[in-house]
């Protein structure tokens, strides 16, 4: 194997377990906060599967950078979805028409 295989392996190993700690640390009402913010930084992947498709010269190498764009894209709606959907808990519902006259004493 080569050294710079041996450190990117290692990079990527050192990474997942760092990844794993600050994961395992976060309490569980702040998962869907943390993902969902997490999810939007996959731009960064498209941005980057479109820089790989610019060098891309086989019909593999597209396919594969078609479905790294599709996924990532995917990943980063899915990010705003969860988002949408937190901030719509924490809206005021509308009373009904017939339960504000009756708080009104009116």
């Amino acid at each position: 194997m080569s050294p710079e295989l041996v450190s990117s392996i290692t990079i990527f190993v050192l990474a997942l377990l760092v990844g794993f700690e600050v994961i395992s640390k976060i309490p569980t009402t702040l998962h869907t906060p943390m993902m969902s913010g997490a999810n939007s930084i996959h731009g960064v992947i498209v941005v980057g599967a479109m820089l790989v498709g610019g060098l891309s010269d086989n019909p593999l190498a597209y396919v594969l950078v078609f479905f790294a764009a599709a996924m990532a894209a995917m990943n980063v709606m899915g990010g705003y979805v969860v988002t949408n959907r937190m901030l719509e808990m924490f809206k005021k519902r509308p009373e009904p028409a017939g339960e504000a006259s009756k708080k009104g004493g009116h």
